[in-house]
């Protein structure tokens, strides 16, 4: 196993991290966590090397840190680093925060933790975060020693957001969504540099982007991976990408098989700072041209249609969200979103076509919209929105 050194405490990361949001399942029930599986493929991580393990107050709605602390008895929890996670997204009261805590102590039987991170910040939370003082809150805990080392997992739309934040409060830390298709997107490889300049170690998730890179490839893109002198599956070049960054500190993988992990470990034992070439990373970038070629709706991202858009439609999110069910054939996961995750669905368009006057690509985004609106919503999947 290759490994990192923290540059805030000094301690070594393994490059490979277990990510505890999709642990085994039960046969009958895979939403439930099969504890002994789970026991099995962390200690197994653990004998093989790995030392950071990141879960969440709401993982598998606190089950997973709960089968995370059973797994780590008998003598595996003085052998881990552990990070966990207040759930941004549910916060309304200051009160929230102590309760937050230490109900995440309690599941996982520590008296502290090594990492502490809010959870998935985006724009729409970090009014609150603001007015709530949560960053104090942290602070606060770290000076008591319950919290080691505060941070946050950035789910955030730009580079310019992440830095605002960055620069919000003093963080030992930072995780961001980072792999070959996102080097430009949310953070980025640019976030990844701007947050080691100061110092701090980054943990990485999403690395496969959620398992698209690996899922169903199209001949196009395997022919670009066919090209590569030397024959890896498309996970290890992706793994690859990510690990040859050296502001790496750790990434995270979600394994919920023996086989997942130990192709894992067996990458993260040869990939490091530099281990691609040339010629490699030429493919690499012509598998993201090449994936970029398929999608729809050339939407760059400028942002410019929401100025105007009396809905609030998020529009560059979901023409993105459509490209990538093109792109990466996952139009089960784009239907989920878009019906459980958008607040103003396409559908609330009122085609006043503001969007379209000031759209640097000339876009018809009034049929675009209409179009997904007709082909992938279901508003009998949306009841959640009339709780806002």
């Amino acid at each position: 196993m290759n490994y990192r050194t923290n540059k805030k405490t000094g301690k070594k990361h393994s490059l490979l991290g277990f990510g505890a949001m999709r642990l085994p399942g039960l046969k009958d029930n895979p939403t439930i966590i099969d504890q002994a599986a789970t026991t099995q493929l962390i200690r197994h991580a653990i004998d093989n090397g790995v030392n950071y393990i990141d879960t969440a107050y709401t993982y598998n709605e606190g089950e997973s840190e709960k089968a995370i602390a059973k797994a780590l008895r008998d003598g595996y929890s003085e052998k881990v680093m552990i990070a966990t996670k207040l759930p941004t997204m549910r916060l309304k009261k200051a009160e929230e925060h102590e309760m937050y805590l230490n109900t995440s102590l309690q599941r996982l039987e520590r008296e502290k933790v090594e990492f502490y991170l809010l959870h998935g910040l985006k724009e729409r939370y970090w009014p609150t975060v603001k007015e709530l003082k949560t960053t104090t809150f942290l602070e606060n805990k770290r000076a008591e020693g319950k919290i080691e080392n505060i941070g946050f997992s950035f789910h955030g739309e730009t580079f310019e957001f992440f830095k605002e934040v960055l620069d919000y409060a003093p963080w030992d830390f930072v995780q961001i969504q980072l792999n070959f298709m996102d080097a430009e997107k949310q953070a980025g490889v640019k976030g990844l540099q701007y947050a080691a300049s100061k110092g701090l170690p980054v943990i990485i998730m999403e690395p496969l982007k959620g398992g698209k890179l690996i899922e169903k490839i199209p001949p196009s893109i395997q022919k670009h991976w066919d090209a590569m002198n030397t024959k890896r599956t498309p996970v290890d070049w992706a793994f690859r990408w990510v690990a040859n960054l050296p502001e790496v500190t750790t990434i995270l993988s979600g394994m919920n098989t023996i086989t997942q992990l130990d192709e894992n470990i067996a990458t993260f034992s040869d990939a490091d700072a530099g281990c691609l070439g040339e010629r490699e990373l030429s493919v690499i970038a012509d598998v993201a041209e090449t994936y970029r070629d398929l999608i729809t709706y050339p939407c760059t991202g400028c942002g410019y249609c929401l100025s105007g858009c009396p809905k609030k439609i998020n529009i560059p999110l979901v023409l993105d969200m459509r490209n990538e069910a093109t792109m990466f054939d996952s139009y089960d996961i784009f239907i989920y979103e878009l019906n459980h995750l958008i607040r103003q669905p396409p559908s609330t368009c009122l085609g006043c076509r503001k969007c379209e006057e000031v759209c640097p690509q000339h876009l018809q985004i009034t049929e675009i919209l209409n179009e997904i609106s007709d082909k992938y919503e279901d508003v009998s999947l949306q009841w959640w929105r009339a709780y806002e």
